[in-house]
């Protein structure tokens, strides 16, 4: 069950983090609560499994990676998840999904891999390659960037206290 504090917890980390040294406490303190309190929530709510990961996103370009591709991946059914698990241990890899092949379109798993330019993702691809040895994968350059964000549950209100 989510009682309105959990809502406007969700609410306030789904957004970017304030950047500051206690950016928990500054979140905290919009809901007239102590930063122990709302790290004890959000930890409540990581555990009953209503949010599911914590993580951040990487500004790509502003970081210096001007070049990025998927790489669609021909996989055995069998390696899925050991390979799976291996690309994942590159730095070079933000994301790594399993994913049912179509009709004409037989990859199976996609990595998202990061690079200072087109050559460089190519590199990264054949370094994957040989890790795995599989062969047959196919890259797919991101053109341009139609929207970044991520998904709102619950929309933003204000949160200051009332006194």
């Amino acid at each position: 069950m989510v009682d309105e504090q959990d809502k406007k917890i969700i609410s306030l980390i789904q957004g970017d983090l304030p950047l500051d040294p206690s950016p928990f406490a500054l979140l905290a303190k919009k809901i007239g609560m102590d930063e122990d309190e709302f790290i004890d929530r959000i930890k409540s709510l990581k555990e009953r499994g209503i949010i599911r990961r914590f993580g951040a996103t990487l500004r790509h370009q502003e970081a210096g990676f001007n070049s990025n591709a998927m790489v669609a991946w021909l996989a055995p059914d069998s390696r899925i998840d050991q390979i799976g698990k291996a690309f994942a241990r590159f730095r070079e890899v933000s994301h790594c999904y399993h994913r049912a092949p179509q009709r004409d379109w037989p990859y199976n798993l996609y990595t998202m891999i990061h690079g200072s330019n087109k050559e460089e993702c190519y590199q990264i691809a054949d370094r994957l390659s040989r890790s795995t040895d599989l062969k047959d994968y196919e890259l797919l350059f991101s053109e341009k960037e139609f929207k970044k964000t991520s998904m709102r549950y619950f929309p933003e209100k204000t949160h200051e206290k009332t006194i």
